[in-house]
């Protein structure tokens, strides 16, 4: 009897032990083949708005979200969340150009490339050139130069890949710290790298910059981070401190209209600190440093910010799958 007891006890361990072996390689199968995507806010002011921001919802479409010369989108796939900004250099108004017409066209021809899977997750910057070749080709000769700042979140490998253009940019946010910043690419002072159409008679005179100029990076995300991208109207404006105290308030599984509030409450800061002549602006800091002393003040810009929060999306597998 002994002998069958102790038969049956080592019988119901190997029993029990492999199916707790199997059950947990179906959670980890499971967690493996979670993916993550992004909810994402769109705020912005142009500098000659008032000082409240308008909202913007989220079902206009992206490549409308426009902000004085500012442009952006936001565009997902089954492969990506895929969010972009564009700043149109203000100087091609000297020769009668709209400068937000370039930057608009490229946004929204990027956008168009996302939503028709032209693209590839991992390779940013040959969406931005794709989006620059296609403007290229535009029967209507599109003329002026922007900056431009991508970033995809592959939903697969959760990784993020970005394209920095210039000095718009980006900040990825974990646990209220800067766990990475984009590189800023300028040729001078307040003079960044830029995506530029010349007429032929300017051509050679003014700075261009080909996409694959672009400063290119790639991170692992986890479920809470927040990425935060920007045009220079918003980094010129507010420190990485001053940005990190609204993102601090922001809950780790925080609803599509907390990040709306949020974003909006960085526009209205930036563009109120843009206007105030006594404050020293990360500009005018910057502007010190390269020798320029005379400078003070904000620096009144268009401001245009994407606010995203990297979520988990549940597993294709339904609760009861993992026992079959």
């Amino acid at each position: 009897m002994q002998t069958i007891c102790i038969y049956g006890r080592v019988l119901a361990r190997c029993v029990f032990s492999g199916y707790g072996t199997d059950f947990q390689r179906q959670l980890t199968w499971r967690e493996q083949h979670r993916e993550f995507h992004l909810v994402t806010a769109a705020s912005g002011l142009s500098k000659t708005s008032t000082p409240v921001p308008p909202r913007q919802g989220p079902t206009q479409p992206p490549w409308k979200w426009k902000f004085g010369d500012d442009a952006c989108f936001i565009a997902d796939h089954t492969l990506a969340d895929v969010l972009g900004v564009a700043d149109g250099v203000g100087g091609w108004r000297s020769y009668g150009i709209d400068p937000s017409v370039l930057p608009t066209s490229l946004m929204k021809a990027c956008e168009r490339l996302v939503k028709m899977g032209h693209f590839k997750p991992h390779q940013p910057t040959k969406l931005l050139e794709g989006g620059y070749r296609e403007i290229l080709q535009d029967k209507e000769q599109i003329i002026g130069s922007c900056t431009a700042c991508i970033v995809a979140l592959n939903r697969q490998n959760r990784t993020l890949y970005s394209s920095n253009l210039g000095d718009s940019g980006f900040l990825l946010v974990r646990a209220g710290k800067v766990v990475h910043r984009s590189e800023e690419q300028q040729h001078t002072f307040n003079t960044p790298f830029q995506l530029t159409i010349a007429p032929s008679a300017l051509q050679g005179m003014v700075h261009s910059d080909s996409p694959e100029s672009a400063d290119q990076a790639s991170f692992d995300v986890q479920a809470g981070d927040l990425l935060l991208l920007g045009s220079d109207g918003l980094f010129d404006n507010m420190n990485d401190a001053m940005i990190l105290v609204h993102l601090s308030s922001v809950q780790k599984d925080a609803c599509p209209d907390e990040l709306q509030q949020t974003a909006d409450k960085l526009a209205q800061e930036a563009n109120l600190l843009a206007f105030d002549p006594d404050y020293m602006s990360p500009f005018a800091k910057n502007a010190t440093a390269h020798g320029i002393s005379n400078l003070k003040g904000g620096k009144p810009d268009d401001i245009t910010i994407l606010l995203a929060q990297v979520k988990e999306t549940g597993s294709s597998l339904g609760e009861t799958d993992i026992f079959t």
